[in-house]
């Protein structure tokens, strides 16, 4: 499979979960992929586990919320592979709040992973698109950037921010063939969502979930990262500036 055969992507919080799926997937692609992220170690097994299938893979450690980091990590990339044409905003945080019960300070950690990383992260690229002749966001933002939830007061601000800001990036810079889009999942069996259900009423929370997603499941990391090639590739060429709920229905409702 080519779908990608001459890209280089960079994709945000690689090391697990959806960032990792898609980056074996752009790898199975064609595509040369970079991991950034904290956690070296996370990102050392996602890289061994594409070249162990003959893909190209680095990995970069990168705090997405600080702009020194956003930047070396795009420099990281274009110095090791001459170019960069598509990034992948997923790395993100989640809190379980109001906004009379979330601190300050879990407030602006939540802000900083969630929507400042993306927008330095997109900003860093910018001219590394232009050198290529354009390039392609994939954000990965939230259904609660859409709609809201009880409790989420601060990942909806964060993700809605994030559904914005893509297509605002969608319209400011298309005339330069750089195209923005964001997925926007529900409920995906990743690290990050297992610790939701690890409380003694678990099982019943879960149940209560799964009650709303009219397809009977949760999603997949899989079925974020085959959205995502597809957005990163060619196939999609004129698309831009979409929000695109893959939920199980829930957004049907």
């Amino acid at each position: 499979m080519t779908r990608l055969a001459g890209k280089v992507a960079l994709i945000t919080g690689g090391g697990t979960g959806i960032g990792r799926s898609t980056a074996l997937a752009f790898a199975r692609e064609g595509a040369k992929v970079a991991i950034a992220g904290r956690r070296l170690e996370k990102l050392q097994g996602t890289v061994s586990e594409i070249k162990g299938a003959g893909g190209e893979a680095i990995a970069v450690v990168c705090d997405v919320s600080r702009a020194t980091d956003a930047l070396n990590a795009v420099s990281e990339v274009a110095l090791t592979y001459g170019k960069l044409n598509v990034l992948v905003n997923n790395a993100g945080v989640l809190s379980v709040s109001t906004i009379e019960e979330i601190s300050e300070d879990e407030w602006d950690r939540l802000i900083d992973a969630n929507l400042k990383g993306p927008f330095l992260m997109c900003r860093a690229a910018l001219p590394e698109f232009r050198k290529a002749g354009g390039g392609t966001i994939v954000n990965i933002g939230s259904v609660l950037g859409l709609v809201a939830m009880k409790k989420r007061a601060a990942y909806c601000a964060s993700k809605g921010g994030v559904t914005l800001l893509t297509k605002a990036i969608a319209v400011d810079h298309g005339h330069e063939n750089i195209r923005a889009n964001c997925i926007c999942p529900s409920i995906v069996e990743t690290e990050l969502v297992s610790e939701l259900f690890n409380t003694p009423d678990g099982a019943k929370v879960k149940q209560d979930r799964l009650a709303t997603i009219p397809l009977g499941r949760f999603g997949k990391p899989a079925d974020i990262a085959d959205l995502a090639v597809f957005l990163a590739s060619d196939e999609s060429s004129w698309l831009t500036g979409a929000a695109i709920p893959v939920d199980g229905g829930l957004t049907a409702w």
